[in-house]
């Protein structure tokens, strides 16, 4: 994919792994520590992990294309970079939904799993969640640095001798 209506597909996929890896992430961790939420919450999770796994390699392809396109920086390249590793946390956080699934389902069949099994589904939740969070920040800041960085800071020079 390189277009949407004209524009380059990346700039407006990133926004929905911006959006979704987070909120992904919160609803994992809130589902794993808490068995009301993860009654509530389980399946929405699940799909959220599944969307965001799927498109985050659709978003790097357009990252990808669109890259080609611009010409290369080293701001760029480091944004390229830290994109082409987010499947490696959007995975991980897949996987450990799948458990809580199998945690959730168990549950609901009234065979829980032990419960050193059930926290250890919930200490990866939480390292998994906040990882991808982190991370998806990283690419973003870096994403916004190679596109902006420049033209923000000449902008600032030019309000700085205006006077403004």
């Amino acid at each position: 994919m390189s277009t949407i209506n004209g524009l380059p597909a990346h700039v407006l996929l990133v926004h929905i792994i911006v959006v979704f890896v987070p909120l992904t992430a919160a609803l994992l961790i809130l589902s794993a520590l808490w068995a009301a939420a993860r009654r509530r919450l389980v399946w929405l999770v699940a799909v959220l992990a599944v969307v965001t796994t799927v498109l985050t390699p659709v978003t790097t392809d357009a990252g990808e294309w669109l890259e080609k396109r611009v010409g290369q920086s080293p701001a760029l390249h480091t944004h390229t970079e830290l994109g082409d590793t987010m499947l490696y946390f959007v995975i991980p956080m897949l996987v450990v939904t799948a458990l809580l699934v199998v945690v959730h389902v168990r549950e609901q069949r009234g065979k829980p799993l032990m419960r050193v099994l059930t926290a250890a589904v919930a200490v990866l939740a939480v390292f998994s969640g906040v990882a991808a969070t982190v991370q998806v920040y990283r690419i973003g800041e870096s994403g916004a640095r190679a596109t902006w960085g420049d033209k923000v800071a000449s902008l600032g020079d030019e309000l700085h001798h205006s006077g403004r």
